[in-house]
C-alpha cells in the first residue's frame, strides 16, 4: 500500500496495482458467456418438488433480450424504474439483467417491508418516491396487503409469477418474455454507458426512511474488475456459489451475483436464512452443493459451525471444493474465525483462507479487500485497485473517506442528501473508522474501528469503542448473545442490550419450545452465564471502557419498522438505542429491576 503523509494530517493510501480496464456494462459480461458458455448453468433454484431447475448462460441471454425488449415498450425508464418486492428468484434475476441490459433503473425493495412491517409505512414512502412503471412480485398472494397498501400512490404494472394466481390487471412473468425485438434492444443496449444509471438500493437509516443510493454501470463493473484482479483464481474455472444474500442489498446483488456473472460461474440461490427454522433448508442445501466460494455474513457462520461440527459428510462436502471463506456486513467474533480454521484444517489438513473487504451501498460495494491471510479476524486489507483513501484524526480515532470509480455519484432523487455526502475534495464521507493492523507495516492491512457517530464517552472522559467492545461481548457472553448493543453515553460504566440467540439458551435452561420468551431469560441458568461472560471480559479488561458491569437480555427481537435490524441482520446501534430508552434507563436506575444482570 502507498502511504502518503499530507502537511494537513491526513493520510492518503492507495494501491500501486492499477486498476485495469473494465467493461462498460453489466451486459458485456451476459453478452460474452451467452456466446462462451451458453450450456454452462448460471441460476439455479429450487422447484415445488425440490429439484434445482434454472436457466444456462445461453438461456439467460435470450431471456433477457426478449424482456428488455417488453420493458422498452412498457413506459418505464429512468424516471419510471422497475421495482422489485420480492426475494431473490430466476425469475427476479432475468428482470434485473434486463433492465441493466437496456438501461432502464431497477431498484429492489427489502421484502421485510412488505411482509414483516404491520404499517408498510416504509414501503410506501419508498414506492411515492419511486413512481415506478413495473412492481414485481413472485408470490401474489403473500404481497396481496402490501400491495393493498399501495392503492392510490403508483400507476405502475403490478407482475406476479408464474406459479401463483393471476390478480385482477396484473401480468404474469411468461407474458414479459415474448418476441424479441433485436434492433430495439440492441440500439438500447449499445446507448448504455459506464454513467447510466443502473439500479437505486436503498440504505436502513437510523432514523427516517432509507435513502436511495445511485448504483451506475460504472460501479458495478470496476468494483468486479478490481476483484477479479486481487482474487486471480477466479479465472482458473468458473467459481460456484451457494447464496442467500438479498439481491436488494449491495452484498448479495453487486458482489456476489456479479461476480459469477463476471467470471461465468453458477449462482445456486438458498432459499435458507440464518435463521432459526430457516437455516435448515441451507444445509439441505450444502448436502447438494459443494461451492468454490462460500460467503455470508457473521450470524450465518455462528450457526454452520456448530453444523459442521456434528455431521462429518457435511464437512467433507462443504469443504471438498472450497477455496475461500469470506464474511462481510460485520465483524466476525475470533471464535468464529478460530472454529471455521480448525475445521478446514480437520477436514484438508490445511486452513482455507479467511478473507473480508470493506464498504457499503455506495461504493458498489468493494472499497478495500483482505486479498491475503491475515492472523486474526476483522482485518479489512488494503484498498482495491483504482480506490484512494483518506484518513483523518477525528476523536481519537481515524476517520476514513474515499474516492473512486466505485463511488456512487449521490443519492436518488436527494441533492440535499449528496450534497452532505462528500467533503470539498470530493472524498465520500461513510463515517467508519479504520486503524493500522500493524502500525509499523501499512501493508498489513487496516482494521475497522467502529462508526465514528457510534462511539461516545464515559463520565469519565474516557472514549468507548463501541464496534471493538460489541464484538468483544459477542465473543464473552457466547452462546447467550447473539448480537449487542453498547450503552453508557454520559454514564459512569458501560452496559449492554443484549438480543440473545433463544435456542442456545433453551438449550441452556433445559427448556423446550413450550417455555416462554420470559421464563427462558429468566432462568438461573441463563442469567448465570450472562453473568460469567461479563466478570470474564471485566478480567481481561484495560479500563472502565472496555468492559461492560450490567447487561438486560431483551425478550423481543429488533424491529424492521423502526429500523433496529438490516435483511442481513445487522443490527442498527442508534436505532435500537432511541427505541429501547426505557431499557437503557432501566439499566442505570438506582434500584435495578429484576431484569438487569450486574457484576
Amino acid at each position: 500500500m502507498d502511504v502518503q503523509r499530507r502537511e494537513d494530517g491526513a493520510l492518503i493510501l492507495t494501491n500501486p496495482l492499477p486498476l485495469e480496464p473494465y467493461e462498460r456494462c453489466v451486459g458485456e459480461s451476459l453478452e460474452y458467456w451467452g456466446r462462451h458458455a451458453p450450456e454452462r448453468a448460471f441460476l439455479q433454484e429450487r422447484d415445488a418438488q425440490g429439484n434445482w431447475v434454472g436457466v444456462t448462460y445461453g438461456q439467460t441471454l435470450d431471456k433477457v433480450r426478449r424482456i428488455g425488449a417488453w420493458l422498452l415498450r412498457s413506459g418505464a425508464g429512468v424516471e419510471k424504474p422497475v421495482c422489485v418486492l420480492s426475494d431473490n428468484s430466476v425469475a427476479h434475476g432475468l428482470l434485473m439483467l434486463a433492465c441493466l441490459h437496456v438501461g432502464i433503473p431497477y431498484a429492489a425493495i427489502s421484502p421485510a417491508y412488505s411482509l414483516v412491517s404491520k404499517d408498510h409505512a416504509k414501503l410506501k414512502n419508498l414506492i411515492e418516491r419511486l413512481d415506478p412503471a413495473i412492481i414485481y412480485t413472485e408470490v401474489a398472494a403473500r404481497f396481496a396487503p402490501a400491495m393493498q397498501s399501495l392503492q392510490g400512490l403508483h400507476q405502475a404494472q403490478w407482475v406476479v409469477g408464474d406459479a401463483d394466481e393471476q390478480p385482477a390487471g396484473a401480468l404474469r412473468f411468461s407474458d414479459l418474455v415474448g418476441e424479441h425485438d433485436e434492433a430495439a434492444v440492441q440500439a438500447a443496449f449499445e446507448a448504455v454507458t459506464p454513467d447510466t444509471l443502473a439500479k437505486i438500493l436503498f440504505t436502513s437509516g437510523s432514523t427516517g426512511y432509507p435513502k436511495g443510493v445511485i448504483n451506475t454501470q460504472r460501479m458495478m463493473c470496476s468494483s468486479q474488475q478490481a476483484k477479479r484482479q486481487l482474487w486471480p483464481f477466479l479465472q482458473d474455472e468458473p467459481p460456484v456459489l451457494l447464496d442467500w444474500l438479498p439481491w436488494n442489498h449491495t452484498f448479495g446483488g453487486n458482489h456476489n451475483l456479479n461476480m459469477m456473472l463476471r467470471n461465468g460461474g453458477t449462482l445456486y440461490i438458498d432459499g435458507g436464512k440464518p435463521v432459526p427454522g430457516l437455516f435448515d433448508t441451507s444445509i439441505k442445501n450444502l448436502r447438494d452443493i459443494a461451492p468454490t466460494l462460500y460467503m455470508n455474513v457473521p450470524r450465518g457462520f455462528d450457526m454452520l459451525v456448530p453444523a459442521l461440527r456434528e455431521d462429518a459428510q457435511l464437512r467433507k462436502q462443504f469443504f471438498s471444493r472450497l477455496k475461500v471463506i469470506f464474511y462481510a456486513a460485520a465483524a466476525l467474533p475470533q471464535h468464529l474465525w478460530d472454529a471455521l480454521i480448525e475445521l478446514s484444517r480437520e477436514e484438508l489438513g490445511e486452513p482455507v483462507p479467511m478473507v473480508t473487504s470493506w464498504g457499503s451501498t455506495e461504493t458498489s460495494p468493494l472499497a478495500t479487500d483482505c486479498y491475503f491471510q491475515a492472523d486474526r479476524s476483522g482485518v479489512i486489507g488494503l484498498p482495491v485497485p483504482g480506490v484512494t483513501l483518506k484518513l483523518l484524526p477525528n476523536s481519537g480515532k481515524l476517520e476514513i473517506r474515499l474516492k473512486g470509480p466505485v463511488v456512487t455519484p449521490g443519492y436518488f432523487k436527494q441533492p440535499d442528501v449528496t450534497a452532505k455526502s462528500f467533503d470539498e475534495e470530493g472524498y465520500y464521507l461513510i463515517g467508519d473508522a479504520v486503524k493500522f493492523a500493524d502500525p509499523e507495516n501499512p501493508a498489513a492491512g487496516l482494521v475497522f474501528d467502529g462508526r465514528v457517530s457510534e462511539d461516545f464517552k464515559l463520565t469519565t472522559a474516557t472514549w468507548v469503542s463501541v464496534g471493538t467492545l460489541r464484538v468483544k461481548g459477542i465473543e464473552a457472553l457466547a452462546p447467550v448473545a447473539q448480537d449487542i448493543v453498547v450503552t453508557g453515553h454520559d454514564r459512569d460504566s458501560v452496559g449492554f442490550l443484549v438480543f440473545p440467540d433463544m435456542a442456545a439458551c433453551r438449550r441452556l435452561a433445559g427448556l423446550g419450545d413450550e417455555a416462554s420468551v420470559e421464563q427462558v431469560l429468566a432462568h438461573p441458568a441463563v442469567l448465570e452465564k450472562t453473568a460469567q461472560g461479563l466478570k470474564a471480559l471485566h478480567a481481561q479488561s484495560t479500563g472502565s471502557s472496555t468492559y461492560a458491569d450490567r447487561a438486560i437480555l431483551l425478550t423481543t427481537p429488533p424491529s424492521v419498522d423502526g429500523g433496529e435490524i438490516t435483511d442481513k441482520g445487522y443490527i442498527n446501534q442508534s436505532a435500537v438505542l432511541r427505541l429501547r430508552d426505557d431499557c437503557v434507563q432501566a439499566l442505570y436506575a438506582e434500584t435495578p429491576d429484576a431484569r438487569v444482570i450486574r457484576i
